[in-house]
């Protein structure tokens, strides 16, 4: 606090020397810069701005690191992954911090005390979504489900997400869906020998977009039965592009300026990948629409039960045209697999990681599925509700790994208090899951994984404000019930189904790779072999 809020500028100069981040040099503009150089420049700046510790302190604003530079403000503290920096910055500052990304005000908040306060007193206030480059171009200019501010456009595409497509009864009606998937998949890992290496990563991202497409049009484009080669090509490619661009950062989204500087090719890639995905997207509406004139009248109740989304979608653009246009569908379509994919088959990757690591939780969790299921058939998605350890190792998997490590970002849409400091109005908020998750001060043995620490809590997937892999209040993900069927069910089968082992002796690497989901530097890697007490069941499959 006394840097962040000392009364004499010329203090805070004289000081900065002493913090271990600005002792190095720096490459800035083109130029070598001394911390010496920072902090003057900066200090002239910010006395020019009129910004600084004293008015700071008058507008009662949370700690901030000094110096903000001009532009770019704290942008050159950072390394990746920004979670850890975050929290680093956090431990020294507080669990409350005012940032500057480059033109933007950035809360970071690593307390459930503050996490609520945000997302409870404050929902509204941060129920809207910043404006970046993404959700200009893939978010149909700020109106789809993810990018959309909150009012009442908003409030319809979350009524017919939660209703009519991920309610608890559409998603019953379509669990074939994902039990056809998951034993799709026990079938090619049958195929391979007991001693070849199984590359994990690939099979569960397949498997995740196969029953998100299924669920969306009725179409699998990964693995056997492939009806149209040459579409499931170009939509493998889209989404090869939808998550390489997904792992990008744009600079521009906080310093405007670097668009004059190069700049403009995220942009271009950003708009590219529209118009592809828009196209794709068309096309299957276009499709379901056809087929649906030439069926008029001849669909059946068993038919209806298992409408896709976008069958389902098109009905009620019949009653209401002038809402559901297909620009909405399209919308709800691309969200659902933005969001709906890569977050899920990372789970399970890192939950098959831990396990390989802790196979005495592994043996645990077989024993649990011999006890609840046996031998004599299949784990079934109602099975799962009597299967408390396998839902406690999803659950720490998600404490230690999030998909959503800083939560989907939030902005103020008016000023409030947090804490007892005053936020602007246009604030970006962070909720550090990542930081609060590991707290030493909120868990026992934070680092360690531990499902046993979960046995005597609810169900569900939350433990108040201190574990939300899927957020809270009024953003919060509607498809957490979707998720949690998808990773049980495909864990299950995985364990109950072959013995697993790693590849060598040496524990998984557990490195955390670049992206917004936080996936794993290295794809894992591990041997299986058919368990001999399930090998009758597994010849019928």
């Amino acid at each position: 606090m006394g840097l962040c809020h000392a009364d004499g500028r010329g203090s805070r100069v004289e000081r900065l020397g002493q913090m271990p981040e600005y002792k190095a040099t720096r490459s800035l503009g083109g130029k070598r810069w001394t911390s010496r150089r920072i902090a003057w420049a900066a200090t002239a700046w910010r006395l020019r701005a009129g910004v600084g510790g004293v008015d700071d302190l008058r507008r009662n604003l949370p700690p901030s690191p000094f110096p903000a530079l001009p532009i770019i403000g704290h942008l050159y503290l950072f390394k990746k992954p920004l979670y850890r920096t975050l929290s680093k910055i956090s431990n020294r500052y507080g669990p409350v911090l005012l940032l500057q990304f480059g033109a933007r005000p950035v809360l970071i908040v690593t307390s459930p005390t503050a996490a609520e306060e945000c997302l409870t007193a404050n929902d509204v206030v941060f129920a809207n979504r910043p404006r970046l480059l993404a959700g200009k171009h893939l978010g149909y200019n700020f109106t789809s489900l993810s990018w959309a501010p909150y009012g009442d456009h908003w409030r319809s595409l979350r009524r017919i997400s939660s209703l009519e497509i991920l309610s608890s009864h559409r998603l019953q009606m379509l669990s074939h869906i994902r039990a056809d998937e998951v034993r799709s998949l026990v079938r090619r890992l049958l195929r391979s020998r007991p001693d070849q290496t199984v590359e994990m990563k690939s099979l569960l991202f397949e498997l995740t977009l196969n029953v998100m497409m299924r669920m969306i049009a009725g179409k699998r484009y990964y693995g056997e039965s492939l009806a149209e080669v040459e579409e499931a090509r170009r939509f493998r490619e889209i989404v090869r592009k939808t998550f390489s661009l997904g792992a990008t950062t744009s600079v521009s989204d906080f310093v405007p300026l670097m668009r004059c500087f190069g700049g403009k090719e995220y942009e271009k890639s950003l708009i590219e990948l529209q118009r592809d995905r828009d196209g794709f997207m068309q096309n299957l509406i276009e499709e379901h629409r056809k087929r649906a004139t030439s069926n008029c009248g001849s669909c059946s109740l068993q038919e209806d039960k298992n409408k896709t989304m976008i069958e389902v979608l098109l009905s009620l653009q019949e009653s209401e045209p002038e809402f559901y246009k297909d620009e909405i569908i399209r919308g709800l379509m691309a969200v659902l697999l933005a969001a709906g994919i890569d977050t899920s088959s990372g789970t399970m990757e890192w939950a098959m990681s831990l396990l390989l690591n802790h196979p005495e939780v592994l043996k645990k969790a077989h024993i649990e599925l011999e006890n609840c299921v046996g031998n004599e058939r299949l784990v079934e998605e109602s099975d799962l509700k009597n299967l408390p350890y396998l839902h406690c190792i999803l659950k720490e998997t998600l404490r230690l790994y999030p998909a959503g490590t800083l939560l989907v970002p939030h902005e103020s849409s008016d000023e409030c208090k947090v804490s007892g400091f005053n936020i602007p109005r246009g604030t970006m908020l962070f909720v550090n899951l990542w930081a609060m998750q590991r707290d030493p001060k909120l868990w026992d043995d934070p680092t360690t994984f531990k499902p046993e620490r979960f046995k005597d809590m609810e169900e569900g997937m939350r433990d108040g404000y201190k574990l939300m892999p899927f957020g809270s209040g009024r953003r919060g993900c509607p498809g957490e019930n979707l998720a949690v069927r998808i990773v049980e069910l495909t864990l299950g089968l995985l364990i109950q189904c072959f013995e697993w082992e790693r590849v060598g002796k040496e524990l998984v690497d557990m490195t955390e790779g670049p992206g917004l989901t936080m996936p794993k530097a290295h794809p894992l890697q591990a041997k299986c072999r058919p368990r001999p007490t399930m090998a009758n069941i597994l010849s019928q499959i």
